[in-house]
């Protein structure tokens, strides 16, 4: 299965690989059938989540049912336990949008149109297609984002942090998340790497260009946010992350005063 995986993740493009999967994994899911572990999403339980990753995949990582991973199913608790997002109707603009996600908040919205905005570069589930690094937006027009899992893949995340401060309102919230390798004092970047082979080896992914480190928090505050850095799956507890199949990332929101 880990070969499988594989090979779909690095030869298949990633708008085919978004419909193609949600037609193929829930029919494998069918083999996991069991107790063991629980997506909070979707509510289905399995005996043991299914492999994912682009190198190595991790084990227990993909539920069958509605393709979330560990940090989605993160994401999703926090934001279901200590948000008001489900109580409320910010406007919110949601950049590379999680599927598993989404598939929740467009009915939460469906009353108040206009309220959520979800964008991408290419995906065609996304209501608007750019680059973050120039959002087409007016300056304060958004109430919260929501953006995990694309500054590692932007030339400049510096300039696209901007972007995102920009259009945020003051008052307004965000959850900016991305990959954070805590042995790394500094954030690693290196643009010479050049060769797929060489960046996928260094980086862990052929489109990844940096690696962050502790100073990921000084990073988003360097755009103007004020962050918050919150060691979550830790106050969870070892079950509710044996259960969830949880991964030790933080949860880093941002807020614009």
């Amino acid at each position: 299965m880990k070969s499988i995986v594989k090979f779909f993740l690095n030869h298949v493009p990633r708008p085919m690989l978004q419909r193609v999967a949600e037609g193929i994994v829930p029919v494998v899911g069918w083999f996991y059938y069991g107790h063991e572990v629980k997506c909070p999403l979707c509510g289905h339980t399995f005996r043991k989540f299914l492999p994912y990753g682009y190198v190595l995949p991790r084990e227990n990582a993909l539920c069958p049912h509605c393709l979330s991973l560990e940090r989605h199913r993160l994401l999703w608790l926090y934001l279901e336990r200590e948000t008001d997002l489900f109580k409320e109707y910010p406007r919110l603009l949601h950049i590379a949008p999680e599927v598993c996600i989404m598939r929740h908040l467009k009915p939460h919205f469906k009353g108040h149109p206009g309220r959520y905005i979800t964008a991408d570069l290419e995906s065609p589930l996304a209501d608007l297609h750019f680059d973050v690094q120039q959002i087409p937006l007016a300056d304060a027009s958004v109430d919260a984002v929501m953006c995990n899992h694309l500054l590692e893949h932007v030339a400049d995340d510096r300039k696209a942090l901007g972007e995102l401060y920009r259009v945020m309102k003051p008052g307004g919230w965000g959850i900016i998340l991305s990959p954070v390798d805590l042995d790394y004092e500094q954030t690693y970047e290196d643009d010479t790497i050049t060769d797929p082979a060489e960046r996928t080896r260094i980086f862990g992914q052929y489109d990844h260009r940096r690696i962050y480190g502790r100073d990921y928090a000084d990073r988003l505050r360097s755009a103007g946010f004020e962050v918050a850095d919150i060691d979550y799956a830790s106050s969870l507890g070892k079950e509710a992350v044996r259960r969830y199949a949880l991964p030790p990332d933080h949860i880093y929101m941002v807020y614009k005063h």
